[in-house]
This record gives structure tokens, sequence and C-alpha cells, in this order.
């Protein structure tokens, strides 16, 4: 049996949902029913019920974004830091694996080869110079991997403080106990909801077109699973769909297949999105996925997973 935690979050329903796919027995656990933050009754509850492990979709990321964080900073630091390590450290005691939902939002920009072939981090994918440099020659362009310090973090920022409490919650984890830190980007998929990607693109006024790793949310609990079914190594997995995309081509690729009746109108640089649109720092960048391919583990190509979204979109009842 698999203890699920935040079942009822937008990332839990698609771990219950594939759970339920594999005919997977699992135990939802929500606060209101545990109060699973306070050690001893987490560690009472893993010691009655013997999970095989445990898979935690809890945090907190602010409603209706990060710029929320900025506000509820003792809920953040809770959720995203002190909570997961309480956690780990109860699997740890009770020696029960644990599969934690982490965030690619720890990093900003992604590494780029310098005219000798040496590859550098570069926050900026946007600034003029780089993007044209980005748009001739993608193949210059290589994700973090998990060995990469975070460089959207408290040591390394600017950053927000949503992102820097997850970078602070996988340096307290790391090292205690079995744990699996599964890094998840921006999440989407054919149903239409406040969380999905694809339908807050629909919904800006205006848009910021960067360049990220994605999650089809699907896929991530699929590949987190399998990673467990597969008894891979423990560690930090960036699980996102290979490769990467621009917001303007997600944009094209929705006006193409949804057919919307509207003018995408973009906004002219960082200095006005942030001046106009956004409190905080937002976390753009690419993540790289071989090790996790290395596992055996599969995950399609992003612009895969966007188009069999955008084909079989499904818009919310109302």
């Amino acid at each position: 049996m698999i203890l699920l935690l935040g079942a009822t979050g937008y990332v839990g329903q698609a771990f219950a949902a594939e759970l339920r796919r594999r005919n997977r027995p699992f135990t939802e656990l929500t606060r209101s029913a545990v109060d699973y933050t306070r050690f001893s009754v987490l560690r009472e509850t893993l010691r009655s019920l013997r999970p095989e492990c445990v898979v935690n979709c809890a945090g907190y990321t602010g409603k209706p974004n990060v710029d929320a964080c900025e506000v509820a900073r003792a809920d953040t630091l809770q959720g995203n830091t002190l909570f997961p390590l309480t956690l780990a450290q109860a699997c740890e005691v009770e020696k029960v694996p644990l599969g934690h939902v982490s965030s690619g939002c720890i990093y900003a920009g992604a590494k780029l080869a310098d005219q000798y072939g040496v590859f550098r981090p570069e926050k900026d994918l946007m600034s003029p110079g780089v993007h044209h440099l980005v748009q001739q020659h993608p193949e210059r362009l290589r994700g973090f991997s998990e060995e990469d310090a975070p460089n959207f973090s408290f040591r390394d920022g600017p950053c927000s403080f949503y992102s820097g409490t997850k970078a602070l919650g996988e340096e307290a984890m790391l090292g205690v106990g079995d744990a699996y830190l599964w890094r998840l980007r921006i999440p989407f998929d054919r149903y239409d909801s406040p969380r999905n990607y694809l339908s807050k693109v629909q919904r800006y006024s205006r848009v910021y077109n960067n360049i990220n790793s994605i999650s089809h949310r699907e896929d991530f609990a699929k590949a987190c699973l399998d990673l467990w079914d597969l008894r891979a190594p423990f560690g930090i997995y960036n699980v996102t769909n290979a490769g990467w995309v621009t917001t303007r081509q997600v944009v094209e690729k929705v006006q193409a297949v949804l057919r919307l009746d509207r003018k995408f109108e973009y906004f002219e640089n960082d200095a006005e999105f942030y001046t106009s649109a956004a409190q905080t720092q937002r976390s753009n960048c690419i993540l790289d996925t071989s090790k996790l391919l290395a596992t055996g583990v599969r995950v399609r190509p992003v612009e895969e997973a966007l188009d069999e979204s955008l084909r079989n979109w499904v818009p919310e009842s109302k």
C-alpha cells in the first residue's frame, strides 16, 4: 500500500488517478483527518499503516500564483521546507521510502555553450543577444542537471520566496533516509483548470514570453511511479517532458488547434512584465532529463505532449 499525501491537490489528483489505473492500493491522508505536519503524529501514522512508500504531493504554492507566497511566508516555509524535512525524518526512523514532489523552479535560464564549446550558466535567455543566439543555434543550449546547484534560490538570488523555500527543502532533505525528489515544472494536460499552464496562457491579458521545460501532469505521475516500480536509485530526478518550448510557441499551438477568437499581445520585456503584472521574480529554465531517461523510464517529447493535450482539450464545466 502507498500512502499519498496531498491527494486533493492538482498534482496529487494525477497520482491518485495513475495509482487507480495501475490497480495499486493506496491510502489518501488529509490534514483535516490527521495533522501529519507533526512529527509524533506522522511517525505513529507510519508505524500503524506500514506503507511500502509515501508519496508527498503536499506543499504551498500560493493562490492564484507565487506572488501570494511573498505575503504568506510562514505558510510557504512550513509547507515547502519544514514539513518535507519532518516527513523525511519520520520516514527514515520508520524505514519507509519517500517520494517527494519538488520543483524545477529553483533554476533560472540554462547552460549555454560559448565559442569554445564550454557550457556556462546563463540566467536570462531572453536578453537580446542571448535570445538571438538561442534562436539561431538551439543546439548550444543544455538544461541544468541534478548535479547543478540551484541558481534561483536564497543562496543564489534574486529569487521568489516560493523558489527559495523549495530549494531549501531539497537541501534539508538530502541524505535523510531513502527518498526520491521529483522535480516538476509548469504542469499542464488536456483538462482546463486554473492550475493548468495551457489554461493560464489562454486567459492572460498579455503574455510573458520565455523559454522553459514543462511537465505533462499525467506523464509526470507515471514517470515518478515508474521510478519506484523499477526501484531506481534514490535521489533527485528532473521529471519534465523532453525538450523545451517558448511561451510564444505554446500560444501559436493554442491558436492553431483551439482556434481562439482573440489576438495575443506580449510584454515588451522583463521590465514591463515586472512593473505591471508580477510582484516577484519568476523562474524560467530548462532542465536536463538524461538521468531520468537513463533509468529506462520514458517520457514523451514536449511537442507531442502539448499537441495531444490541445487536440483533446476538455473545457472547464461552468
